[in-house]
């Protein structure tokens, strides 16, 4: 099950981080990589940093992506911008474009705040459909590694680039047009993430290689009281919209253009949809390392000689990489070794496949000293997990294969794969 972690850092900044990422099927070393390997703890000459260049981001198959200082402070978030409309409407009725949504390979399906979208359009939240059980609308609790989200479900279409998604659920949080109370005690765990800047962001796109939500628990809500309910079927849950479209549905490619490995100010990506079905998101060929992974993303990684069973994953959601090594110095929630070091993991396939992984960990401090938002070595402890966050990111082409949907080069999904040059 997918978690959102709060890592409060530095700089009086907090930022998301989403779990659950994964891979697909070869065994295979990081191409891009040379220098010292070194298994133990305390690292060894960084790595040298991988090459792979974005594609266009005006293809009618991808929207750009932006890594730079958003409206609320987050550093290394890769935001987006989402059009919604009223459903079934070809995303040509009450539209709303909604920058700053925070894009995320760890979680499943669209979660927008309502102020955000009221700002871009007062007309759109009254135009999706809200969704009912029992004759009662219809919301969702959100559970999150130390918070929650509580919205209603209402029905958009969504529209990025080219693509159009018809009558996907998404989940409006803080709906300011909402007639139900504040969130049922049974899902208020830890704080509530309710406004945009609890978050960093406005929203959510969550584009893992799961089609539906399980993220949280269903209420229908009479005003007064909530009761929870199981959705009647997949159709009425939280659903990632890369799955509903007509074509180039298989699955999402995210590209993150390469920075110094001092920082950067600012960044550019592209997130291209569709895998091996147009001639700017091909994967056949390419000599990529994949993994297969379980049905939410997630395989399992060695490191220091110590097994993460089912704990490893990579996840643009999360704005550096976490794992835990008591030998690294830390500064604040992040480590700050005095200079970057090189690293290695082994992850193993949901098949039993195996690849060394190489990541470089930088001083968090001079990071966070400067004016800069975008980071490719930013990383900090976390027990029990192998977390490749954004940092991993950076110079790569990382591909996410949807539970059940095919291409040529990745099989069928659930699978992640990645090319670094």
């Amino acid at each position: 099950m997918s978690k959102f972690t709060w890592l409060c850092a530095l700089a009086s900044v907090c930022v998301a981080l989403t779990a659950c990422g994964g891979g697909g099927g070869s065994s295979s070393s990081d191409s891009a990589s040379n220098g010292t390997n070194t298994s133990s703890a305390s690292g060894g000459t960084a790595w040298a940093d991988a090459t792979a260049t974005p594609t266009t981001s005006s293809a009618t198959n991808a929207i750009p992506i932006t890594i730079a200082q958003g409206p609320y402070g987050a550093v290394n978030f890769p935001l987006v911008t989402v059009t919604i409309c009223a459903p079934n409407s070809n995303a040509a009725t009450a539209c709303a474009s909604i920058p700053n949504v925070l894009l995320d390979t760890g979680s499943f399906g669209l979660r927008l705040f309502g102020s955000a979208i009221n700002s871009a359009n007062s007309s759109t939240i009254a135009a999706l459909t809200q969704q009912t059980s029992g004759g009662n609308p219809a919301s969702e609790c959100s559970y999150f590694g130390s918070g929650f989200t509580w919205g209603t479900i209402r029905n958009a279409d969504i529209k990025l680039s080219s693509e159009i998604a018809s009558n996907v659920p998404i989940q409006v949080i803080t709906d300011p047009t909402s007639t139900a109370p504040t969130a049922p005690g049974g899902c208020q765990v830890s704080s509530q993430i309710s406004v945009p800047s609890d978050l960093g962001a406005n929203g959510i796109l969550g584009v893992s290689v799961t089609e539906y939500d399980n993220l949280g628990d269903y209420y229908a809500c009479n005003g007064t009281n909530c009761s929870t309910y199981t959705p009647a079927s997949n159709s009425v849950r939280i659903t990632n919209p890369v799955a509903l479209f007509p074509t180039d549905n298989n699955g999402v490619i995210v590209e993150i253009k390469q920075i110094a490995d001092s920082g950067a100010a600012s960044d550019t990506g592209t997130l291209v949809f569709g895998i091996d079905t147009e001639s700017n998101n091909v994967l056949n060929g390419t000599g990529a390392t994949t993994f297969t992974t379980d049905d939410y993303g997630n395989l399992s990684a060695t490191f220091n000689g110590r097994t993460y069973s089912g704990n490893a994953f990579f996840d643009s959601g999360s704005n550096g990489i976490f794992f835990p090594d008591s030998s690294l110095p830390t500064y604040g929630d992040w480590y700050a070794p005095s200079a970057t070091v090189g690293l290695s993991t082994t992850l193993i396939s949901a098949n039993s496949t195996s690849a060394t992984i190489n990541f470089n960990i930088g001083d968090a401090q001079t990071f966070y000293n400067s004016d800069y938002y975008a980071s490719n070595n930013l990383g900090g402890p976390m027990s029990g997990t192998m977390d490749l966050g954004l940092s991993f990111f950076y110079g790569r082409h990382v591909y996410y294969g949807i539970v059940g949907k095919s291409s040529t080069g990745g099989g069928t999904g659930p699978y992640v794969s990645y090319v670094s040059n």
